[in-house]
């Protein structure tokens, strides 16, 4: 038997036997688990971020494990099982690969993310929108909204027309603070910013969601440097004791 399989067929059975025999395995439910698949999912995309090839397979295994946990309980109450949602999947990327599977011709990744939006339109999508979680973190919700309807044509022109953009809603929001505006406008004009800045990082390559983590570690560690080498309490500090030693961890 082909490895993989051999693999994937050993999970199966110990999901079998957990279920059947461990107290805590016995009582999860969709709603149980829910939480906890999406903290495993959070752990892999550290791994990613760390490039942490070692972490990856085993957030990998975690979270295969939480995936044929959810197949074992639909299985039990007869609406699907595992080789339904694999099927499924199969199916599916089939119907949505024509290039691939078909005489369909796509000669770039654009051309297979415009068919795929079509394609899922044809399905009974009502949206190309449909498809992005309502619990998504709000960045990277950003982000994938700004994908989908790019693949339906609206999308800026140039670089330059989205800097543009970006450049009026930042004025705008400045406007309701020399104004004192209601916090709710000066909500919402920051929102605008946030949202021209991502549709701008996406246009030139870049993943918003990615650049921010990179530098939330990188403040994460210059601010622990601060604590370890402060000779004194942090409040007893100024500024710029502080901003010298922020320096210093620059260094490292």
């Amino acid at each position: 038997m082909d490895n993989r399989l051999a693999a994937f067929e050993r999970l199966l059975n110990i999901m079998d036997d957990l279920r059947e025999k461990c107290p805590w395995d016995k009582k999860q439910t969709f709603e149980s688990l829910r939480n906890l698949t999406i903290e495993e999912t959070y752990e892999l995309a550290d791994a990613i971020i760390e490039k942490d090839m070692k972490g990856i397979q085993e957030e990998i295994g975690d979270l295969m494990l939480h995936m044929v946990f959810y197949a074992k309980i639909g299985s039990e109450t007869n609406d699907f099982d595992i080789a339904d949602a694999l099927n499924g999947i199969c199916d599916k990327l089939i119907r949505r690969h024509p290039h691939s599977y078909s005489n369909v011709v796509a000669e770039t990744e654009e051309e297979v993310k415009k068919n795929w939006e079509q394609l899922k339109l044809k399905e009974g999508k009502k949206s190309v929108l449909s498809g992005v979680p309502n619990s998504m973190p709000a960045m990277v919700k950003a982000y994938r909204m700004q994908e989908k309807t790019k693949q339906v044509g609206f999308e800026w022109e140039n670089s330059e027309q989205v800097w543009e953009k970006v450049q009026e809603e930042i004025a705008e929001f400045k406007e309701t603070i020399d104004q004192n505006l209601s916090k709710e406008k000066q909500e919402e004009e920051f929102g605008d910013v946030l949202f021209s800045l991502i549709n701008y990082a996406r246009f030139n390559g870049i993943d918003p969601e990615t650049a921010l983590e990179k530098i939330n570690k990188k403040f994460k560690f210059r601010f622990e440097f601060i604590e370890k080498n402060a000779t004194k309490p942090l409040l007893e500090m100024t500024l710029q004791e502080m901003d010298a030693l922020w320096n210093k961890a620059k260094l490292v």
